[in-house]
Protein backbone atom coordinates (compact mmCIF):
# COMPACT_ATOMS: atom_id res chain seq x y z
CA UNK A 1 0.00 0.00 0.00
CA UNK A 2 1.08 3.49 -0.75
CA UNK A 3 1.45 6.28 1.50
CA UNK A 4 -1.26 8.36 -0.45
CA UNK A 5 -3.47 5.61 -0.40
CA UNK A 6 -3.21 4.35 3.37
CA UNK A 7 -5.14 5.99 5.91
CA UNK A 8 -2.28 6.53 8.57
CA UNK A 9 -2.03 9.71 6.34
CA UNK A 10 -4.63 11.01 8.41
CA UNK A 11 -3.12 10.66 11.51
CA UNK A 12 0.48 12.44 9.92
CA UNK A 13 -2.37 15.02 9.36
CA UNK A 14 -3.94 15.37 12.68
CA UNK A 15 -0.46 15.46 13.95
CA UNK A 16 1.43 18.16 12.02
CA UNK A 17 -1.63 20.50 11.89
CA UNK A 18 -1.68 20.30 15.81
CA UNK A 19 1.89 20.79 16.20
CA UNK A 20 1.77 23.57 13.73
CA UNK A 21 -1.27 25.37 15.90
CA UNK A 22 0.46 25.38 18.82
CA UNK A 23 3.77 26.50 17.16
CA UNK A 24 1.46 29.88 15.89
CA UNK A 25 0.17 30.51 19.20
CA UNK A 26 3.36 31.60 20.54
CA UNK A 27 3.98 33.36 18.14
CA UNK A 28 1.61 36.09 19.91
CA UNK A 29 0.97 34.80 23.44
CA UNK A 30 4.27 36.97 25.13
CA UNK A 31 1.96 39.70 23.97
CA UNK A 32 -0.29 39.08 26.41
CA UNK A 33 1.93 39.98 29.70
CA UNK A 34 3.82 42.68 28.31
CA UNK A 35 3.12 45.04 30.90
CA UNK A 36 3.40 41.98 33.44
CA UNK A 37 7.55 41.32 32.07
CA UNK A 38 8.69 45.01 32.22
CA UNK A 39 7.23 45.17 35.70
CA UNK A 40 8.82 41.59 36.99
CA UNK A 41 12.06 41.98 34.75
CA UNK A 42 12.06 45.98 35.38
CA UNK A 43 12.63 46.26 31.22
CA UNK A 44 11.77 48.98 28.82
CA UNK A 45 9.59 49.38 26.35
CA UNK A 46 12.59 49.44 23.35
CA UNK A 47 14.06 45.83 25.21
CA UNK A 48 10.07 45.08 25.25
CA UNK A 49 9.89 45.44 20.70
CA UNK A 50 13.45 43.80 20.82
CA UNK A 51 12.61 40.75 22.72
CA UNK A 52 9.20 40.52 20.59
CA UNK A 53 11.34 41.30 16.97
CA UNK A 54 13.70 38.05 17.83
CA UNK A 55 11.39 35.23 16.95
CA UNK A 56 10.47 37.16 13.94
CA UNK A 57 13.71 38.08 13.14
CA UNK A 58 14.72 34.30 13.08
CA UNK A 59 11.44 33.33 11.47
CA UNK A 60 12.36 35.78 8.35
CA UNK A 61 16.16 35.05 8.41
CA UNK A 62 16.00 31.45 8.01
CA UNK A 63 12.98 31.24 5.56
CA UNK A 64 14.96 31.01 2.52
CA UNK A 65 17.74 28.63 4.06
CA UNK A 66 15.08 26.48 5.55
CA UNK A 67 13.28 26.22 2.17
CA UNK A 68 16.40 24.83 0.16
CA UNK A 69 17.10 22.53 3.27
CA UNK A 70 14.04 20.71 3.31
CA UNK A 71 13.85 20.51 -0.33
CA UNK A 72 17.41 18.57 -0.94
CA UNK A 73 17.08 16.46 2.92
CA UNK A 74 13.71 15.89 3.61
CA UNK A 75 10.82 17.63 5.68
CA UNK A 76 10.56 15.25 8.43
CA UNK A 77 13.97 16.00 10.74
CA UNK A 78 13.37 19.58 10.32
CA UNK A 79 10.02 19.47 11.32
CA UNK A 80 10.75 17.37 14.65
CA UNK A 81 13.28 19.49 15.32
CA UNK A 82 11.45 23.25 14.85
CA UNK A 83 9.06 21.31 17.06
CA UNK A 84 11.26 20.53 19.68
CA UNK A 85 12.73 23.97 19.78
CA UNK A 86 10.03 25.93 19.63
CA UNK A 87 8.88 23.65 22.68
CA UNK A 88 12.28 24.31 24.17
CA UNK A 89 11.93 28.24 24.00
CA UNK A 90 8.79 28.35 25.72
CA UNK A 91 9.39 26.42 28.64
CA UNK A 92 12.63 28.34 28.94
CA UNK A 93 10.65 31.52 28.56
CA UNK A 94 8.51 30.31 31.10
CA UNK A 95 11.00 29.66 34.09
CA UNK A 96 12.93 33.05 32.91
CA UNK A 97 14.79 34.84 35.58
CA UNK A 98 16.90 37.65 33.71
CA UNK A 99 16.69 39.26 30.28
CA UNK A 100 19.62 36.69 28.65
CA UNK A 101 17.11 34.00 29.09
CA UNK A 102 14.53 35.69 27.78
CA UNK A 103 16.08 36.70 24.77
CA UNK A 104 17.54 32.76 24.49
CA UNK A 105 14.13 31.47 24.78
CA UNK A 106 12.45 33.86 21.60
CA UNK A 107 15.13 33.21 19.53
CA UNK A 108 14.83 29.10 20.10
CA UNK A 109 11.21 29.58 19.83
CA UNK A 110 11.54 31.52 16.32
CA UNK A 111 14.19 29.21 14.96
CA UNK A 112 11.61 26.56 15.53
CA UNK A 113 9.07 28.46 14.22
CA UNK A 114 10.67 29.06 11.20
CA UNK A 115 10.95 25.32 10.60
CA UNK A 116 6.80 24.62 10.43
CA UNK A 117 5.03 25.91 7.28
CA UNK A 118 7.53 25.01 4.62
CA UNK A 119 7.99 21.60 5.71
CA UNK A 120 4.42 21.02 6.27
CA UNK A 121 3.48 21.57 2.82
CA UNK A 122 5.77 19.26 1.90
CA UNK A 123 4.81 16.76 4.37
CA UNK A 124 1.53 17.07 2.85
CA UNK A 125 2.52 16.75 -0.52
CA UNK A 126 4.20 13.25 0.07
CA UNK A 127 1.66 12.14 1.78
CA UNK A 128 -1.85 13.01 -0.14
CA UNK A 129 -2.74 13.16 -3.91
CA UNK A 130 -3.11 16.54 -5.69
CA UNK A 131 -6.83 16.57 -5.59
CA UNK A 132 -6.41 16.28 -1.86
CA UNK A 133 -4.03 18.58 -1.69
CA UNK A 134 -5.24 21.47 -1.78
CA UNK A 135 -8.32 21.71 -0.20
CA UNK A 136 -6.66 20.24 2.79
CA UNK A 137 -3.78 22.78 2.83
CA UNK A 138 -6.79 25.67 3.21
CA UNK A 139 -7.54 23.61 6.50
CA UNK A 140 -4.13 23.85 7.52
CA UNK A 141 -4.02 27.87 6.90
CA UNK A 142 -7.47 27.91 9.09
CA UNK A 143 -5.59 25.58 11.75
CA UNK A 144 -3.12 28.58 11.64
CA UNK A 145 -5.85 30.98 12.41
CA UNK A 146 -7.23 28.92 15.20
CA UNK A 147 -3.58 28.95 16.73
CA UNK A 148 -4.09 32.68 16.72
CA UNK A 149 -7.07 32.60 17.92
CA UNK A 150 -6.18 30.34 21.13
CA UNK A 151 -3.41 33.22 22.15
CA UNK A 152 -6.43 35.61 22.68
CA UNK A 153 -9.56 35.38 25.25
CA UNK A 154 -8.71 31.83 25.90
CA UNK A 155 -4.69 32.20 27.12
CA UNK A 156 -5.45 35.05 28.09
CA UNK A 157 -8.15 34.00 30.85
CA UNK A 158 -5.71 31.03 31.79
CA UNK A 159 -2.80 33.24 32.58
CA UNK A 160 -5.21 35.32 34.66
CA UNK A 161 -6.29 32.32 36.97
CA UNK A 162 -2.97 30.63 36.87
CA UNK A 163 -0.33 33.44 36.71
CA UNK A 164 1.66 33.55 33.48
CA UNK A 165 4.21 30.84 33.82
CA UNK A 166 2.06 28.00 34.03
CA UNK A 167 0.33 28.60 31.12
CA UNK A 168 3.78 28.59 29.10
CA UNK A 169 5.21 26.41 30.97
CA UNK A 170 2.40 24.03 30.07
CA UNK A 171 2.28 24.89 25.84
CA UNK A 172 6.05 24.22 26.27
CA UNK A 173 6.14 21.08 27.44
CA UNK A 174 3.55 19.53 25.05
CA UNK A 175 5.23 21.19 22.06
CA UNK A 176 8.24 19.04 23.01
CA UNK A 177 6.05 16.11 23.36
CA UNK A 178 5.11 16.68 19.97
CA UNK A 179 8.12 16.62 18.92
CA UNK A 180 8.88 12.87 20.18
CA UNK A 181 5.53 11.65 18.81
CA UNK A 182 6.12 13.28 15.30
CA UNK A 183 9.50 11.14 15.35
CA UNK A 184 7.31 7.91 15.93
CA UNK A 185 4.37 8.89 13.65
CA UNK A 186 6.57 10.62 10.44
CA UNK A 187 9.78 8.47 10.93
CA UNK A 188 9.79 5.16 13.14
CA UNK A 189 5.95 3.89 11.97
CA UNK A 190 5.94 4.35 8.24
CA UNK A 191 9.39 2.81 7.73
CA UNK A 192 7.79 -0.25 9.52
CA UNK A 193 4.50 0.23 7.51
CA UNK A 194 5.99 0.92 3.67
CA UNK A 195 9.30 -0.81 3.71
CA UNK A 196 7.99 -2.30 0.21
CA UNK A 197 7.51 1.32 -1.28
CA UNK A 198 10.60 2.07 -2.94
CA UNK A 199 12.86 5.53 -1.55
CA UNK A 200 12.61 8.50 -4.48
CA UNK A 201 15.86 9.24 -5.99
CA UNK A 202 17.14 12.49 -7.12
CA UNK A 203 18.00 12.34 -10.27
CA UNK A 204 17.93 15.92 -11.51
CA UNK A 205 19.98 17.48 -13.85
CA UNK A 206 22.94 20.18 -12.42
CA UNK A 207 20.51 22.56 -10.39
CA UNK A 208 21.60 26.17 -10.35
CA UNK A 209 23.61 27.01 -7.68
CA UNK A 210 21.59 29.16 -4.42
CA UNK A 211 23.42 32.27 -5.51
CA UNK A 212 22.65 33.11 -8.92
CA UNK A 213 18.94 31.73 -7.90
CA UNK A 214 18.91 34.10 -5.51
CA UNK A 215 20.49 37.36 -7.67
CA UNK A 216 18.15 36.15 -10.76
CA UNK A 217 14.66 36.55 -7.76
CA UNK A 218 16.21 39.83 -6.32
CA UNK A 219 16.40 41.39 -9.36
CA UNK A 220 13.31 40.81 -10.71
CA UNK A 221 10.34 43.90 -9.92
CA UNK A 222 7.48 40.87 -9.29
CA UNK A 223 9.39 39.38 -6.31
CA UNK A 224 10.02 42.95 -5.17
CA UNK A 225 6.39 43.87 -5.54
CA UNK A 226 5.23 40.37 -3.54
CA UNK A 227 7.95 41.37 -0.96
CA UNK A 228 6.41 44.86 -0.33
CA UNK A 229 3.11 43.57 -0.15
CA UNK A 230 3.71 41.28 2.64
CA UNK A 231 5.86 43.94 4.04
CA UNK A 232 3.22 46.20 4.26
CA UNK A 233 0.44 44.50 5.38
CA UNK A 234 1.68 41.10 7.66
CA UNK A 235 4.35 42.80 9.70
CA UNK A 236 2.67 45.99 10.52
CA UNK A 237 -0.53 43.76 11.92
CA UNK A 238 1.37 40.99 13.36
CA UNK A 239 4.15 43.05 15.07
CA UNK A 240 1.80 45.48 16.39
CA UNK A 241 -0.60 42.50 17.70
CA UNK A 242 2.13 40.27 19.04
CA UNK A 243 3.87 43.25 21.22
CA UNK A 244 1.68 46.17 21.99
CA UNK A 245 -2.01 45.55 20.95
CA UNK A 246 -2.97 44.50 24.52
CA UNK A 247 -0.85 46.75 26.43
CA UNK A 248 -2.60 49.25 24.61
CA UNK A 249 -6.33 48.51 25.51
CA UNK A 250 -5.24 48.53 28.69
CA UNK A 251 -3.10 52.05 28.80
CA UNK A 252 -5.41 53.73 26.82
CA UNK A 253 -9.07 52.60 27.07
CA UNK A 254 -8.51 51.15 30.38
CA UNK A 255 -9.44 47.95 29.27
CA UNK A 256 -8.76 44.40 31.83
CA UNK A 257 -6.17 41.85 30.17
CA UNK A 258 -9.13 39.54 28.93
CA UNK A 259 -11.32 42.62 27.61
CA UNK A 260 -7.99 43.87 25.91
CA UNK A 261 -7.79 40.55 24.60
CA UNK A 262 -11.13 40.32 23.53
CA UNK A 263 -10.30 43.12 21.11
CA UNK A 264 -7.42 41.59 19.48
CA UNK A 265 -9.59 38.75 18.94
CA UNK A 266 -11.93 41.03 16.64
CA UNK A 267 -8.72 41.40 14.06
CA UNK A 268 -7.60 38.07 13.98
CA UNK A 269 -11.34 37.31 13.06
CA UNK A 270 -11.14 39.83 10.02
CA UNK A 271 -7.41 38.04 9.35
CA UNK A 272 -9.80 34.60 8.98
CA UNK A 273 -12.35 35.95 6.94
CA UNK A 274 -9.91 38.02 4.71
CA UNK A 275 -8.57 35.41 2.77
CA UNK A 276 -11.31 33.32 1.46
CA UNK A 277 -12.96 36.46 0.89
CA UNK A 278 -10.36 38.42 -1.13
CA UNK A 279 -9.84 35.22 -3.05
CA UNK A 280 -13.44 34.73 -4.06
CA UNK A 281 -13.45 38.25 -5.21
CA UNK A 282 -10.58 37.94 -6.74
CA UNK A 283 -11.59 34.94 -8.82
CA UNK A 284 -14.87 36.71 -9.96
CA UNK A 285 -12.79 39.69 -11.37
CA UNK A 286 -10.26 37.43 -13.01
CA UNK A 287 -7.60 39.91 -11.50
CA UNK A 288 -5.43 40.10 -8.56
CA UNK A 289 -4.14 43.80 -8.65
CA UNK A 290 -7.35 45.93 -8.60
CA UNK A 291 -8.61 44.41 -5.54
CA UNK A 292 -5.39 43.76 -4.01
CA UNK A 293 -4.55 48.17 -4.43
CA UNK A 294 -8.36 48.32 -2.68
CA UNK A 295 -6.92 46.46 0.10
CA UNK A 296 -3.46 48.66 0.98
CA UNK A 297 -5.38 51.59 0.91
CA UNK A 298 -8.20 50.11 3.27
CA UNK A 299 -5.08 48.93 6.10
CA UNK A 300 -3.18 52.17 4.94
CA UNK A 301 -6.23 54.57 5.69
CA UNK A 302 -7.07 52.54 8.95
CA UNK A 303 -3.55 53.00 10.10
CA UNK A 304 -3.92 56.72 9.51
CA UNK A 305 -7.23 57.35 11.23
CA UNK A 306 -5.25 56.25 14.70
CA UNK A 307 -2.94 59.00 13.93
CA UNK A 308 -5.37 61.94 12.80
CA UNK A 309 -7.29 60.79 16.06
CA UNK A 310 -4.48 61.24 18.44
CA UNK A 311 -4.07 57.50 19.01
CA UNK A 312 -7.75 56.82 20.41
CA UNK A 313 -10.67 56.21 18.43
CA UNK A 314 -14.02 55.94 19.56
CA UNK A 315 -14.39 52.83 20.83
CA UNK A 316 -17.01 51.44 18.25
CA UNK A 317 -14.60 52.82 15.64
CA UNK A 318 -11.64 51.10 17.31
CA UNK A 319 -13.41 47.73 16.21
CA UNK A 320 -13.92 48.55 12.76
CA UNK A 321 -10.01 49.64 12.37
CA UNK A 322 -8.94 46.56 14.23
CA UNK A 323 -11.43 44.36 11.47
CA UNK A 324 -9.94 46.18 8.65
CA UNK A 325 -6.59 45.71 9.68
CA UNK A 326 -7.14 41.70 10.56
CA UNK A 327 -8.83 41.69 7.06
CA UNK A 328 -5.93 42.91 5.16
CA UNK A 329 -3.09 40.45 6.99
CA UNK A 330 -5.77 37.96 5.82
CA UNK A 331 -6.21 39.69 1.99
CA UNK A 332 -1.89 39.50 2.14
CA UNK A 333 -2.84 35.51 0.82
CA UNK A 334 -3.09 37.17 -2.26
CA UNK A 335 0.70 37.75 -2.02
CA UNK A 336 1.20 34.26 -3.51
CA UNK A 337 -1.44 34.02 -5.75
CA UNK A 338 0.61 36.72 -7.77
CA UNK A 339 3.88 34.54 -7.11
CA UNK A 340 2.15 31.46 -8.47
CA UNK A 341 0.76 33.11 -11.39
CA UNK A 342 4.31 34.93 -12.37
CA UNK A 343 7.02 32.79 -11.54
CA UNK A 344 7.76 29.52 -12.95
CA UNK A 345 7.16 25.84 -10.55
CA UNK A 346 10.80 25.88 -9.83
CA UNK A 347 11.18 29.24 -8.53
CA UNK A 348 7.81 29.84 -6.71
CA UNK A 349 9.42 28.07 -3.50
CA UNK A 350 11.99 30.41 -3.37
CA UNK A 351 10.06 33.68 -4.44
CA UNK A 352 7.50 32.34 -2.04
CA UNK A 353 9.91 31.76 0.80
CA UNK A 354 11.53 35.78 -0.54
CA UNK A 355 8.07 37.44 -0.32
CA UNK A 356 7.27 35.76 3.31
CA UNK A 357 10.69 37.45 4.67
CA UNK A 358 9.25 40.69 3.59
CA UNK A 359 6.32 40.16 6.08
CA UNK A 360 8.05 38.78 8.67
CA UNK A 361 10.88 41.75 8.54
CA UNK A 362 8.43 43.88 9.30
CA UNK A 363 7.14 42.17 12.05
CA UNK A 364 10.82 42.56 13.71
CA UNK A 365 11.23 46.09 13.25
CA UNK A 366 7.72 47.31 14.01
CA UNK A 367 7.53 46.01 17.92
CA UNK A 368 10.94 47.51 17.97
CA UNK A 369 10.45 51.27 16.65
CA UNK A 370 6.99 51.24 18.43
CA UNK A 371 9.11 50.56 21.81
CA UNK A 372 11.69 53.00 20.59
CA UNK A 373 9.05 55.85 20.71
CA UNK A 374 7.08 54.94 23.65
CA UNK A 375 10.55 55.25 25.52
CA UNK A 376 10.98 58.84 24.42
CA UNK A 377 7.23 59.52 25.76
CA UNK A 378 8.25 57.68 29.17
CA UNK A 379 5.48 57.01 30.84
CA UNK A 380 3.49 59.63 28.89
CA UNK A 381 2.01 56.70 26.29
CA UNK A 382 -1.46 57.64 26.36
CA UNK A 383 -0.75 61.94 25.91
CA UNK A 384 1.71 61.03 23.07
CA UNK A 385 3.51 57.65 23.10
CA UNK A 386 0.82 56.16 21.44
CA UNK A 387 0.24 58.52 19.17
CA UNK A 388 3.40 58.79 17.15
CA UNK A 389 4.16 55.48 16.95
CA UNK A 390 1.15 54.45 14.97
CA UNK A 391 2.76 56.45 12.31
CA UNK A 392 4.98 53.44 11.82
CA UNK A 393 2.72 50.97 10.61
CA UNK A 394 1.79 54.16 8.52
CA UNK A 395 4.90 54.25 6.61
CA UNK A 396 5.05 50.30 6.62
CA UNK A 397 1.50 50.14 4.75
CA UNK A 398 2.57 53.03 2.38
CA UNK A 399 5.44 50.44 1.34
CA UNK A 400 2.83 48.09 0.86
CA UNK A 401 1.05 49.98 -1.18
CA UNK A 402 3.79 50.54 -3.62
CA UNK A 403 4.27 46.52 -3.80
CA UNK A 404 0.99 46.43 -5.15
CA UNK A 405 1.58 49.53 -7.56
CA UNK A 406 4.29 47.54 -8.82
CA UNK A 407 2.52 44.26 -9.19
CA UNK A 408 2.66 43.32 -13.06
CA UNK A 409 -0.80 41.44 -13.71
CA UNK A 410 -0.49 38.49 -15.88
CA UNK A 411 -3.83 36.97 -17.31
CA UNK A 412 -2.76 34.75 -20.18
CA UNK A 413 -2.29 30.95 -19.49
CA UNK A 414 -2.12 31.51 -16.20
CA UNK A 415 -4.92 30.79 -13.49
CA UNK A 416 -3.54 33.31 -10.44
CA UNK A 417 -6.33 31.38 -8.09
CA UNK A 418 -6.57 28.09 -8.89
CA UNK A 419 -5.51 27.28 -5.43
CA UNK A 420 -7.24 28.99 -2.06
CA UNK A 421 -5.97 32.04 -1.03
CA UNK A 422 -6.70 30.73 2.21
CA UNK A 423 -4.58 28.03 1.92
CA UNK A 424 -0.97 29.69 1.12
CA UNK A 425 -1.33 32.89 3.41
CA UNK A 426 2.00 33.80 5.22
CA UNK A 427 2.89 31.05 7.79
Amino acid sequence: MKKQESTYRWVVYIAVLFTYGLIVSQRTAPGLITDQLMKEFHLSASFLGILTSIQFFAYAGLQIPIGILSDRYGPNQFLIIGAVLNGLGVLIFSVASNEFLLILARLLAGIGDATIWINLVLILSQWFRVNEFVKLLGFAGMTGGLGFLTATVPFSAWIAVSGWRTPFSTVGLILCLCGAALYIILEKKPKQMFKSEPHPVNKEKKRESVFHLLIRIMKDRQAWATFLCHFGLVGSYVGFIGSWAVPYGMTIYGMSRLEASQLVMVGLIGALVGAPFTGWISSRLNQIKRPYLVVHTMVLLSWTTFVLLDGKPPYILLILLYLLIGFGNGASALTFAVVRSSFSIKDVGVVSGFANTGGFLSAVLLPSFFGKVLDYFHTDYAGGGYHYGFIIPVVFSVFGLIGGILIKEKHEGTQPLSVPASSIKAK
